[in-house]
């Protein structure tokens, strides 16, 4: 997801970059609620059918479940900022940290293909927006290369 957001003091442009979600954090618990559930009535039926096993290797199961789910959920609270102002082109890769890449606009060339969007000046690049689809990469790079334009001052394209 791609956030367009005015610079904090007015001056440029903030992209904000998060991969996209389809379900909230209350959405998220129902859905391991409802496979824990099923995992657990499937093991009651095991159980009454004779397998006393059943129950401990559903019990086992819902916990690597939860373990996965967590770190499918905390991947999916990366993000990036890349902050556009006449003067400067930084890149954050978490709000609150120090950037990871700055340079003048004038300077900063943009190189995108099918699996990244690199911002690149004097040997140093970064890449952005990895964990966005195809498309939104495309979208990425379309805005990028236009606020680059008109952050520099000479609205060139390269």
């Amino acid at each position: 997801m791609i956030e367009v957001l005015s610079a904090p003091d007015g001056s440029g442009t903030q992209l904000r970059l998060r991969p996209p979600r389809a379900l909230d954090a209350r959405q998220f618990v129902l859905l391991f609620a409802v496979l824990a559930g099923a995992m657990g009535v499937v093991a009651g039926l095991g159980w009454f059918a004779g397998n006393v096993f059943a129950p401990l290797f559903a019990l086992l199961y819902s916990l690597l479940l939860a373990v996965a789910l967590r770190a499918l959920w905390r991947s999916g609270e990366r993000q990036e900022e890349i902050r556009v102002v006449p003067g400067c082109v930084e890149v954050t890769p978490v709000p609150g940290q120090l950037p990871v890449f700055s340079a003048h606009p004038y300077w900063v060339t943009l190189v995108a293909d099918d699996e990244a969007v690199r911002l690149v000046s004097s040997g140093r690049q970064v890449a952005v927006g990895c964990f966005l689809a195809p498309v939104e990469r495309q979208a990425l790079a379309q805005k990028l290369e236009g606020l680059l334009a008109a952050s520099d001052g000479c609205n060139r394209r390269r």
